[in-house]
């Protein structure tokens, strides 16, 4: 990553582009309290607007860039944004592209996966907000899509980074979440890959879901050939990474990535 941030991280295991850059907190470093503690930069999960707003601020500084928020709804819309958009009302959609240097897509998760995506040449970034809704539905696609088409370029020209999310051995579903993808539940090979069988506390049927495996799976089908992940779990990691699955009431951790300014 380029230039170090003044806050904790979770450094990205991604060698982005030249001229990008690519971040992602952990729960350190803030001002909110107690269950938002400390670094909490979801403004809709209950916690102060003061202690949010200043957290807000103190990333942009970490990163050196400012910051465009979306108000995420587990869809697939995607936005490009732009200078004009920071610091204005935060659009509906979850994922976001831009050509404009100094400007950070961003997306805020807490067991949901970040998604973040770059151009080969640096010209144009974008970031997805991926819980299993929203993969199921496409937004990875979308925020490929529309980056594609806003650069001008083919999706084997893009890289991409899977960051922290919940992680396969404690992501716990039902049938409804593997029909949502389109698997049977004898079905082998493809998504179905991603989900291992296992019985309930209830004794029904459940499985263990992979979403950093089902976005592989479909940013591979997408054309990409370039896809680095994290290897940590929210859920197991307490003391770095908030979680809703753990915790409930909780904070939102953000990951950012930004053309720099040259």
């Amino acid at each position: 990553m380029t230039g170090a941030p003044a806050l904790p991280s979770y450094e990205p295991a991604w060698r982005p582009p030249p001229g990008v850059g690519a971040w992602m907190s952990t729960r350190a470093g803030g001002v909110s309290a107690p269950p938002w503690g400390t670094l909490n930069v979801g403004d809709a999960v209950g916690d102060d607007p003061a202690a949010v707003a200043e957290n807000r601020r103190r990333v942009e500084r970490a990163i050196g860039a400012r910051a465009v928020w979306l108000r995420q709804v587990h869809g697939t819309r995607v936005v490009r944004v732009g200078v004009g958009d920071v610091g204005g009302a935060a659009p509906e959609a979850d994922a976001c592209w831009t050509d404009e240097p100094g400007v950070a897509c961003t997306v805020q998760v807490a067991d949901c996966l970040p998604v973040l995506l770059a151009v080969g040449d640096g010209r144009a970034v974008a970031a997805a907000h991926a819980g299993w809704r929203g993969l199921a539905a496409g937004v990875v696609e979308a925020a490929l899509e529309a980056l594609c088409d806003g650069a001008g370029c083919r999706p084997s020209e893009v890289s991409a980074w899977l960051g922290p999310c919940i992680g396969p051995r404690r992501f716990e579903v039902g049938a409804d979440v593997l029909a949502a993808f389109g698997v049977a539940a004898a079905a082998p090979g493809g998504s179905a890959e991603a989900f291992v069988p296992r019985l309930g506390d209830d004794g029904r049927p459940r499985w263990l879901a992979d979403l950093q495996m089902l976005a592989r799976v479909r940013l591979e089908a997408a054309g990409l050939r370039r896809i680095d992940g994290a290897a940590a779990c929210t859920y197991d990691d307490a003391s770095r990474f908030f979680s809703f699955r753990r915790d409930r009431g909780t904070g939102r951790l953000v990951a950012a990535v930004w053309r720099l300014d040259r």
